[in-house]
Protein backbone atom coordinates (compact mmCIF):
# COMPACT_ATOMS: atom_id res chain seq x y z
CA UNK A 1 0.00 0.00 0.00
CA UNK A 2 1.36 3.38 -1.03
CA UNK A 3 0.60 6.26 1.32
CA UNK A 4 0.03 9.56 -0.45
CA UNK A 5 -2.47 11.16 1.95
CA UNK A 6 -2.30 10.88 5.74
CA UNK A 7 -4.98 12.07 8.14
CA UNK A 8 -4.28 13.28 11.67
CA UNK A 9 -6.78 12.89 14.49
CA UNK A 10 -6.25 15.24 16.18
CA UNK A 11 -3.75 17.99 15.30
CA UNK A 12 -2.96 18.99 18.88
CA UNK A 13 0.55 19.50 20.21
CA UNK A 14 1.89 16.11 19.09
CA UNK A 15 -0.53 15.60 16.20
CA UNK A 16 0.08 18.86 14.38
CA UNK A 17 3.85 18.37 14.66
CA UNK A 18 3.60 14.87 13.20
CA UNK A 19 1.38 16.19 10.42
CA UNK A 20 3.77 19.01 9.65
CA UNK A 21 6.73 16.61 9.49
CA UNK A 22 4.87 14.34 7.06
CA UNK A 23 3.78 17.28 4.91
CA UNK A 24 7.33 18.60 4.78
CA UNK A 25 8.39 15.20 3.47
CA UNK A 26 5.96 15.11 0.58
CA UNK A 27 2.68 13.73 1.91
CA UNK A 28 -0.67 15.44 1.68
CA UNK A 29 -1.95 15.78 5.26
CA UNK A 30 -5.62 16.22 6.13
CA UNK A 31 -7.85 16.19 9.18
CA UNK A 32 -11.43 16.59 10.34
CA UNK A 33 -11.84 19.45 12.80
CA UNK A 34 -15.48 18.72 13.56
CA UNK A 35 -15.99 19.37 17.29
CA UNK A 36 -12.37 20.41 17.85
CA UNK A 37 -11.25 23.41 19.90
CA UNK A 38 -10.09 26.74 18.57
CA UNK A 39 -6.58 25.93 19.77
CA UNK A 40 -6.57 22.72 17.72
CA UNK A 41 -7.82 24.62 14.68
CA UNK A 42 -5.02 27.14 15.07
CA UNK A 43 -2.40 24.39 15.37
CA UNK A 44 -3.77 22.68 12.25
CA UNK A 45 -3.57 25.95 10.34
CA UNK A 46 -0.02 26.54 11.60
CA UNK A 47 1.04 23.12 10.28
CA UNK A 48 -0.93 23.68 7.06
CA UNK A 49 -3.04 20.59 7.64
CA UNK A 50 -6.14 20.63 5.45
CA UNK A 51 -9.57 20.35 7.08
CA UNK A 52 -11.81 18.23 4.82
CA UNK A 53 -14.94 18.97 6.86
CA UNK A 54 -16.26 15.54 7.82
CA UNK A 55 -15.15 12.10 8.92
CA UNK A 56 -16.67 10.64 5.79
CA UNK A 57 -14.53 12.84 3.56
CA UNK A 58 -11.50 12.13 5.69
CA UNK A 59 -11.74 8.34 5.37
CA UNK A 60 -12.46 8.59 1.64
CA UNK A 61 -9.43 10.77 0.95
CA UNK A 62 -6.88 9.29 3.37
CA UNK A 63 -4.72 6.22 2.85
CA UNK A 64 -3.66 6.26 6.48
CA UNK A 65 -5.23 7.73 9.63
CA UNK A 66 -3.06 8.50 12.66
CA UNK A 67 -5.10 8.76 15.85
CA UNK A 68 -3.20 10.98 18.29
CA UNK A 69 -5.54 11.96 21.13
CA UNK A 70 -5.86 11.89 24.89
CA UNK A 71 -6.34 8.24 25.98
CA UNK A 72 -9.94 8.76 27.12
CA UNK A 73 -10.97 9.68 23.57
CA UNK A 74 -9.25 6.78 21.79
CA UNK A 75 -12.14 4.32 21.66
CA UNK A 76 -14.80 6.91 20.83
CA UNK A 77 -12.63 8.28 18.02
CA UNK A 78 -12.12 4.79 16.62
CA UNK A 79 -15.85 4.12 16.70
CA UNK A 80 -16.57 7.39 14.89
CA UNK A 81 -13.99 6.63 12.21
CA UNK A 82 -15.22 3.04 11.87
CA UNK A 83 -18.76 4.28 11.28
CA UNK A 84 -17.49 6.58 8.53
CA UNK A 85 -15.52 3.72 6.95
CA UNK A 86 -18.61 1.50 6.91
CA UNK A 87 -20.73 4.29 5.41
CA UNK A 88 -18.25 5.04 2.62
CA UNK A 89 -16.72 1.57 2.13
CA UNK A 90 -13.32 3.26 2.22
CA UNK A 91 -10.03 1.39 1.99
CA UNK A 92 -7.92 2.94 4.73
CA UNK A 93 -5.47 1.91 7.44
CA UNK A 94 -6.00 3.11 11.00
CA UNK A 95 -3.08 3.65 13.36
CA UNK A 96 -3.81 4.11 17.03
CA UNK A 97 -0.90 6.12 18.42
CA UNK A 98 -2.48 6.81 21.80
CA UNK A 99 -1.15 6.00 25.26
CA UNK A 100 -3.58 3.16 25.93
CA UNK A 101 -3.48 -0.24 27.61
CA UNK A 102 -2.87 -3.29 25.37
CA UNK A 103 -6.42 -4.49 26.02
CA UNK A 104 -7.74 -1.13 24.83
CA UNK A 105 -5.64 -1.41 21.66
CA UNK A 106 -7.01 -4.88 20.98
CA UNK A 107 -10.55 -3.56 21.46
CA UNK A 108 -9.89 -0.87 18.85
CA UNK A 109 -8.39 -3.52 16.55
CA UNK A 110 -11.71 -5.38 16.73
CA UNK A 111 -13.67 -2.20 15.99
CA UNK A 112 -11.58 -1.60 12.89
CA UNK A 113 -11.76 -5.22 11.76
CA UNK A 114 -15.56 -5.10 11.85
CA UNK A 115 -15.45 -1.94 9.73
CA UNK A 116 -13.12 -3.56 7.21
CA UNK A 117 -10.09 -1.40 8.00
CA UNK A 118 -6.49 -2.45 8.56
CA UNK A 119 -5.24 -1.72 12.07
CA UNK A 120 -1.80 -0.82 13.35
CA UNK A 121 -0.95 -0.45 17.03
CA UNK A 122 1.58 2.31 17.73
CA UNK A 123 3.23 3.90 20.74
CA UNK A 124 4.99 7.26 20.51
CA UNK A 125 8.17 7.72 22.54
CA UNK A 126 9.76 11.14 22.81
CA UNK A 127 8.67 14.75 22.27
CA UNK A 128 6.79 16.10 19.23
CA UNK A 129 8.97 15.82 16.08
CA UNK A 130 10.18 19.40 15.85
CA UNK A 131 13.71 20.44 14.97
CA UNK A 132 16.19 17.79 16.08
CA UNK A 133 13.78 16.06 18.46
CA UNK A 134 14.11 12.27 18.38
CA UNK A 135 10.58 10.89 18.18
CA UNK A 136 10.06 7.15 17.76
CA UNK A 137 6.93 5.31 16.66
CA UNK A 138 6.98 1.71 17.90
CA UNK A 139 4.46 -0.38 15.96
CA UNK A 140 2.96 -3.86 16.08
CA UNK A 141 0.28 -5.87 14.31
CA UNK A 142 -0.26 -7.46 10.91
CA UNK A 143 -0.01 -4.31 8.80
CA UNK A 144 3.09 -2.55 10.15
CA UNK A 145 4.67 -2.37 6.67
CA UNK A 146 2.31 0.54 5.93
CA UNK A 147 3.80 2.54 8.81
CA UNK A 148 7.36 1.45 8.09
CA UNK A 149 7.09 3.28 4.77
CA UNK A 150 6.95 6.52 6.78
CA UNK A 151 10.62 6.04 7.63
CA UNK A 152 11.11 7.68 4.25
CA UNK A 153 8.70 10.49 5.17
CA UNK A 154 10.49 12.02 8.12
CA UNK A 155 9.40 9.69 10.93
CA UNK A 156 11.34 7.02 12.79
CA UNK A 157 9.21 3.86 12.86
CA UNK A 158 10.36 0.71 14.68
CA UNK A 159 8.57 -2.62 14.18
CA UNK A 160 8.25 -4.72 17.34
CA UNK A 161 7.27 -7.67 15.11
CA UNK A 162 4.49 -8.80 17.39
CA UNK A 163 0.69 -8.73 17.53
CA UNK A 164 -1.40 -5.63 18.06
CA UNK A 165 -1.18 -4.62 21.70
CA UNK A 166 2.58 -4.97 21.99
CA UNK A 167 3.31 -1.39 20.89
CA UNK A 168 0.82 -0.12 23.46
CA UNK A 169 2.39 -2.40 26.08
CA UNK A 170 5.80 -0.93 25.23
CA UNK A 171 4.44 2.60 25.65
CA UNK A 172 2.81 1.73 28.98
CA UNK A 173 6.00 0.31 30.48
CA UNK A 174 8.14 3.18 29.21
CA UNK A 175 5.75 5.91 30.39
CA UNK A 176 5.39 4.22 33.77
CA UNK A 177 9.04 5.12 34.29
CA UNK A 178 9.22 8.57 32.71
CA UNK A 179 5.88 10.11 33.69
CA UNK A 180 5.46 7.97 36.79
CA UNK A 181 8.84 9.15 38.03
CA UNK A 182 7.91 12.78 37.31
CA UNK A 183 4.76 12.34 39.42
CA UNK A 184 6.79 10.85 42.28
CA UNK A 185 9.38 13.63 42.11
CA UNK A 186 6.65 16.26 42.08
CA UNK A 187 4.95 14.69 45.09
CA UNK A 188 8.04 14.34 47.23
CA UNK A 189 9.23 17.88 46.47
CA UNK A 190 5.77 19.26 47.30
CA UNK A 191 5.84 17.30 50.56
CA UNK A 192 9.30 18.65 51.35
CA UNK A 193 8.06 22.22 50.83
CA UNK A 194 5.02 21.63 53.02
CA UNK A 195 7.23 20.08 55.72
CA UNK A 196 9.74 22.93 55.62
CA UNK A 197 12.75 20.87 54.51
CA UNK A 198 13.11 21.96 50.87
CA UNK A 199 16.52 23.61 51.24
CA UNK A 200 18.39 20.77 53.03
CA UNK A 201 16.74 18.19 50.76
CA UNK A 202 17.74 20.13 47.64
CA UNK A 203 21.34 20.30 48.94
CA UNK A 204 21.45 16.57 49.59
CA UNK A 205 19.86 15.70 46.24
CA UNK A 206 22.25 17.97 44.36
CA UNK A 207 25.18 16.13 45.96
CA UNK A 208 24.08 12.50 46.12
CA UNK A 209 21.50 12.38 43.30
CA UNK A 210 22.86 15.09 41.02
CA UNK A 211 21.67 13.66 37.69
CA UNK A 212 18.18 12.91 39.00
CA UNK A 213 17.93 16.30 40.68
CA UNK A 214 18.83 18.07 37.44
CA UNK A 215 16.10 16.05 35.74
CA UNK A 216 13.65 17.26 38.39
CA UNK A 217 14.67 20.88 37.86
CA UNK A 218 14.13 20.56 34.09
CA UNK A 219 11.13 18.26 33.98
CA UNK A 220 8.82 19.29 36.82
CA UNK A 221 8.37 22.95 35.69
CA UNK A 222 7.55 21.77 32.13
CA UNK A 223 5.04 19.15 33.29
CA UNK A 224 1.94 21.22 34.30
CA UNK A 225 1.06 22.08 30.68
CA UNK A 226 0.67 18.34 30.06
CA UNK A 227 -0.75 17.25 33.42
CA UNK A 228 -4.38 16.97 32.28
CA UNK A 229 -3.39 14.69 29.39
CA UNK A 230 -1.22 12.54 31.64
CA UNK A 231 -4.04 11.68 34.07
CA UNK A 232 -5.65 9.30 31.57
CA UNK A 233 -2.28 7.87 30.59
CA UNK A 234 -1.52 6.93 34.20
CA UNK A 235 -4.94 5.27 34.44
CA UNK A 236 -4.26 3.23 31.29
CA UNK A 237 -0.92 2.09 32.73
CA UNK A 238 -2.68 1.13 35.96
CA UNK A 239 -5.17 -0.94 33.95
CA UNK A 240 -2.30 -2.59 32.07
CA UNK A 241 -0.57 -3.65 35.26
CA UNK A 242 -3.77 -4.72 37.00
CA UNK A 243 -4.64 -7.04 34.10
CA UNK A 244 -1.32 -8.81 34.74
CA UNK A 245 -2.01 -9.25 38.45
CA UNK A 246 0.32 -6.40 39.44
CA UNK A 247 -0.75 -3.55 41.71
CA UNK A 248 -2.35 -0.63 39.86
CA UNK A 249 -2.10 1.59 42.93
CA UNK A 250 1.29 3.13 42.11
CA UNK A 251 0.00 4.55 38.84
CA UNK A 252 -3.39 5.50 40.28
CA UNK A 253 -1.36 7.57 42.74
CA UNK A 254 0.49 9.20 39.85
CA UNK A 255 -2.86 10.02 38.24
CA UNK A 256 -3.98 11.66 41.49
CA UNK A 257 -0.81 13.73 41.58
CA UNK A 258 -1.50 14.99 38.08
CA UNK A 259 -5.09 15.77 39.11
CA UNK A 260 -3.70 18.00 41.84
CA UNK A 261 -1.49 19.80 39.32
CA UNK A 262 -4.42 20.12 36.90
CA UNK A 263 -6.50 21.81 39.61
CA UNK A 264 -4.05 24.70 39.88
CA UNK A 265 -3.28 27.72 37.72
CA UNK A 266 -0.06 25.95 36.66
CA UNK A 267 -2.07 23.78 34.26
CA UNK A 268 -3.38 26.80 32.35
CA UNK A 269 -0.12 26.99 30.42
CA UNK A 270 -0.18 25.45 26.93
CA UNK A 271 2.76 23.59 25.31
CA UNK A 272 3.15 26.33 22.70
CA UNK A 273 3.62 29.05 25.35
CA UNK A 274 7.15 30.39 24.86
CA UNK A 275 7.33 32.56 27.98
CA UNK A 276 9.83 31.43 30.64
CA UNK A 277 8.76 28.43 32.71
CA UNK A 278 8.20 28.87 36.43
CA UNK A 279 11.07 27.68 38.59
CA UNK A 280 10.95 24.34 40.36
CA UNK A 281 10.54 26.20 43.64
CA UNK A 282 7.58 28.18 42.29
CA UNK A 283 5.87 25.03 41.05
CA UNK A 284 6.14 23.14 44.34
CA UNK A 285 5.13 26.22 46.34
CA UNK A 286 1.94 26.52 44.26
CA UNK A 287 1.18 22.83 44.71
CA UNK A 288 1.81 22.97 48.46
CA UNK A 289 -0.64 25.87 48.72
CA UNK A 290 -3.25 23.72 46.94
CA UNK A 291 -3.04 20.91 49.51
Amino acid sequence: MTVQTAAILSPGDMGHSVGQRLREHGLRVITCLEGRSERTRQLAAKARIEDVGSYEEMVKQADLILSILVPAQAVAAAERVAAAIETTASDVAYVDCNAIAPQTARRIEQIMALAGARFIDAGIIGPPPRGNARTRFYVSGKHTAIMLALNERGLQVIDLQGPAGQASAFKMCYAALTKGLTALCTELLTAAHALGISEPLAKELSESQAELYMRMRRGVPAMPAKARRWIGEMEEIAATFEALGLTPDILHGAAEMYRLVASTTLAERTPEDTTPLPSLEEVVATLAEAL
